[in-house]
């Protein structure tokens, strides 16, 4: 079912009506800015009710002197609060301006006819006439859709009506709903959407009159698609329905936790590893590793294996697998054991031909043995704070005869994230301090590397939150304090890099909400403001783009201008990063046009997810790929 450009149904996104109702109390005025708040929450809809009183009561209840006390007292509060059609009007021309749906209850047919002179996309049938056909049928005649509360009717009731609607090719949803304001907790009944969405097989909602927004939240965690509450600007206001009615703060508060928990839902799909699992996995969890020297060609017997941490190899559920077969190479002592020691050997080629400079990732204690397998253009050191304060000619010569560049650790001293953009001074001058002493030991590196002149230092800058993103208007002023920390480092002989982020980076200790170093006209303002180049990272962006749902050709179009570097890996959805070429959704074809298309002399890595296991397999694979399409 369609409202609009909305599509209804379970697994969509929640369509939220906000339910002003009669809680304007006769005033266009509230009732507007109770209009002003429900869009400024990106709320879906706001609805109204609509009545004719001499049309929709009996002639004696109207009579004030002979009619039932309680109808008399609800007819006061509805002739005191009546809006004219010339009001609804205003209002629903007013929601349209606010870009939010305009809706309305009709309680008789001729409040039909008004608002389809309003020319509303759908109808609410209140729980009171879920059994009114008479009314049902009058508006089936518009044909828009319905939704149906089934407050005050039983079982039999709602499936005559239900078994009606289906006849005439009617689009409907229903909600569930307890007419009682406020609802008890013990009569909400959430277990009951399970069923209406088992035996109907249509779209079920929740209407809400309870206390409190957990049961609401939790219907929507049921399969609810539809989510209705009464709005008030004041709970102790005259009129019914607003002490079971949510004020501006708890609707604000239940739209922010509804974005959260639709968020955490999920799918239904195969379950996969997530980032910040894979990451966990690496370090806690077991693997199969060597218990002896393993000599090649060595069938494996379970005496040569045992599980160790960290969970790095082959998972232990490979051991019955294994038993039998022949290894393809020698494995020390202590070694872990991966899938591809049992199959065709993957060997790099000593050159490769690209346009651009090619390299791989490397870290310091690898460097001499990955250097025999290849001759790369340029080498990127994955510097840890460690390797920092390491004596480099332990691991480097100085003929090394390519050129080299420095990915700056992010996790210093004492847990320390490099954060240039904190707005804690005491905390972002460490920062610099602890940049500075990266620059410093860069410099000293070129000792090892002639060929270098002006190395380069890929740097994640920071400008992380923990719990949300930030407005452009904080991320303009961090990234004006980041260019003050440029400003007082010392960094002459070299090129720092800021490096493109993803919106979810997994950083030590956790994820986080990225804001800086996204979008890519922040990123060109910045670059110019600096002059400065930066680091693109491909699996990054897409993950940005995908995002964001912006075309990730035209954003490499738009910052390959200010690119010096590329860490090229695939990327999907907006936490898959760093997967091997062709195993994501990026298009290499096209993605890799743009790159060659650059008038700037630029270098690439492959920064594949573990790439280094195995003896560098994973970069090798890339390399192979990226030859084919580069």
């Amino acid at each position: 079912m369609k409202i609009n450009s909305h599509n209804i149904q379970k697994g969509k996104k929640t369509f939220v009506i906000a339910e002003i109702g009669m809680n304007h109390n006769g005033s266009i005025k509230r009732a507007k800015k109770l209009i002003d708040h429900a869009s400024a929450m990106k709320v879906d809809c706001v609805k109204f009710q609509m009545r004719s009183l001499k049309d929709l009561y009996s002639k004696d209840a109207l009579n004030i002197s002979s009619g039932d006390l309680s109808t008399q007292y609800t007819l006061n509060l509805l002739k005191k609060f009546e809006l004219s059609l010339k009001d609804f009007k205003s209002l629903s021309d007013y929601a349209k301006q606010k870009n939010i749906i305009f809706m309305c209850t009709p309680w008789d047919k001729k409040s039909v006819d008004n608002l389809e002179k309003l020319d509303v996309p759908a109808y609410k049938i209140a729980s009171a006439d879920l059994t009114n056909i008479d009314l049902i049928e009058h508006v089936l005649k518009t044909k828009k859709p319905l939704i149906l509360s089934t407050g005050m009717s039983n079982e039999k009731e709602i499936d005559i009506t239900v078994k009606y609607l289906k006849t005439k090719n009617a689009k409907f949803a229903l909600l569930h709903t307890n007419s009682t304001y406020p609802t008890p907790l013990k009569d909400v009944n959430l277990n009951y959407i399970d069923k209406l969405i088992k035996k109907h097989k249509v779209p079920i909602g929740y209407s809400g009159h309870e206390r409190g927004i957990l049961s609401t939240l939790s219907a929507v965690a049921k399969g609810a698609c539809i989510i209705e509450r009464h709005i008030t600007l004041d709970k102790n206001m005259e009129g019914p329905d607003h002490a079971a009615s949510l004020d501006i703060a708890e609707f604000e508060q239940f739209m922010k936790n509804l974005n959260d928990l639709e968020v955490s839902l999920g799918s239904q799909n195969d379950r996969i590893i997530t980032q910040g699992e894979m990451i966990n996995r690496e370090n806690l969890a077991k693997s199969i590793y060597s218990a002896k020297v393993i000599k090649i060609g060595s069938k494996i017997t379970r005496s040569m294996l045992e599980i160790k941490s960290p969970g790095q190899g082959m998972s232990p559920q490979h051991i019955p697998n294994i038993l039998g077969k022949k290894i393809n190479k020698n494995i020390d002592k202590g070694k872990a054991l991966f899938i591809s020691d049992f199959r065709k050997i993957i060997k790099p080629k000593k050159n490769y031909k690209f346009k651009s400079k090619w390299g791989i990732p490397v870290r310091l204690h690898d460097t001499k043995r990955l250097l025999k397998l290849v001759n790369p253009d340029i080498i990127e050191f994955h510097m840890s704070y460690n390797d920092l304060s390491e004596n480099f000619e332990r691991y480097l010569s100085i003929d090394t005869t390519c050129n080299f560049l420095v990915h700056a650790p992010e996790l210093f001293k004492n847990d320390h994230l490099l954060n240039l953009c904190s707005d804690n001074i005491k905390y972002r001058k460490l920062s610099i301090k602890y940049l500075q002493d990266v620059i410093n030991k860069t410099i000293k590196l070129k000792k090892y590397f002639p060929k270098t002149e002006k190395p380069m230092i890929v740097i994640n800058c920071g400008g992380f939150s923990k719990d949300s993103f930030m407005s452009s208007r904080l991320r303009n002023n961090y990234y004006n304090i980041l260019s003050e920390s440029f400003k007082s480092l010392n960094h002459k002989e070299t090129y720092l890099l800021p490096q493109n982020m993803a919106p979810f980076p997994w950083h030590f200790g956790g994820q986080r909400y990225q804001n800086l170093f996204m979008d890519a006209n922040e990123i060109i303002k910045f670059c110019k403001k600096n002059n400065l180049y930066i680091c693109h990272d491909l699996s990054h962006s897409h993950m940005v783009c995908n995002f964001y749902k912006i075309n990730h050709i035209e954003y490499t179009k738009l910052l390959s201008p200010f690119v010096k570097h590329y860490h090229i890996a695939d990327a999907a959805g907006v936490d898959g990063e760093g997967l091997q070429i062709g195993e994501g959704t990026i298009d290499f074809k096209n993605i890799l046009r743009v790159i060659k298309k650059s008038k700037i002399v630029q270098s690439f890595i492959p920064e594949i997810w573990q790439g280094h296991k195995n003896d560098g397999e994973g970069f090798w694979i890339a390399l192979k790929e990226l030859e084919n399409k580069l």
